[in-house]
């Protein structure tokens, strides 16, 4: 906008990623994923958005038709999965190995989808790859045991090495492998899909506590401030010294309570009031 020549105000418009969109696309990339970005938006838009959020590769200003082209192109590299929650994204999951929908999109992509997640996040679809790739690992490991178990028991239990053995042993030696392929199985209970997650969580609470046991605060009471710019003149002064982190004045109450994240002398708080021509009258 503009007055008498000049600019006075302008108003601008953006596309904005989610917050977890880059840490959902970096924990993709750790699990040794390629993230391309499909998108019928202008290859202007799509650069700034992909290089926000961290994609390996863009393809924009494409139609319905033409991401499903590209999910084609991309499966002659290898498995492929499309997340999508719009009508055009609906062609694209049908034609991916795995179509993940997003819980809030519209019916035609969930019903086009494989998996729908139930939260508006891309964090779920790192979960889901964990959670899959840890129960195909427990399948493999069941298996493993399975045909292990009966190559060594079966011939045993038919004589082969000259031995005879009771049936009734042969038949716990059965309950046995399915009750140890059933326990196996029950470990995805104790699986942490988000254990990067609850690290992260944890650190940040020590930190947040080793903030606040730094932290102290003082109260400084103060005789002579009579408006707005003594409680200015007040806090400047205080914050200039080492160790105030803030400082939260009232010329009302008449007094001043200060943030250290060290420890700070009362005389020097004082002084640094004194200063500006206040009297201090009590420090707690």
């Amino acid at each position: 906008f503009a007055q008498d020549g000049k600019l006075i105000g302008m108003i601008t418009a953006a596309d904005t990623i989610k917050e977890d969109s880059f840490d959902a696309i970096t924990k993709l990339k750790k699990l040794g994923m390629q993230v391309v970005m499909l998108t019928g938006d202008n290859e202007r838009t799509a650069s700034a958005i992909a290089k926000v959020a961290g994609v390996d590769r863009v393809v924009a200003g494409v139609k319905p038709d033409g991401k499903e082209a590209v999910i084609s192109e991309l499966q002659k590299q290898g498995k492929v999965a499309m997340v999508g929650d719009g009508i055009n994204d609906a062609p694209a999951l049908t034609k991916a190995d795995i179509g993940i929908a997003i819980g809030a999109g519209t019916d035609v992509a969930i019903d086009s989808a494989d998996i729908v997640l139930s939260n508006s996040t891309l964090t779920d679809v790192v979960r889901a790859v964990r959670l899959s790739r840890a129960t195909l690992h427990n399948v493999k490991e069941n298996l493993f045991w399975a045909f292990f178990y009966n190559l060594i028991c079966i011939p045993l239990a038919a004589g082969l090495f000259g031995l005879s053995m009771n049936p009734m042993f042969g038949a716990a030696a059965m309950a046995l492998s399915s009750v140890t392929v059933c326990m196996n199985a029950l470990r995805l209970n104790l699986f942490k899909i988000d254990k990067d997650i609850e690290e992260k969580h944890i650190q940040r609470e020590k930190h947040t506590e080793r903030k606040e046991e730094k932290q102290m605060e003082k109260k400084i009471m103060i005789e002579g401030m009579v408006c707005g710019h003594c409680e200015k003149a007040v806090k400047n002064a205080l914050e200039k010294i080492d160790g105030v982190t803030s400082a939260e004045v009232s010329h009302v109450s008449k007094q001043a309570i200060v943030t250290l994240n060290k420890e700070v002398s009362n005389e020097e708080l004082r002084k640094a009031v004194e200063a500006e021509d206040y009297t201090v009258t009590g420090i707690e």
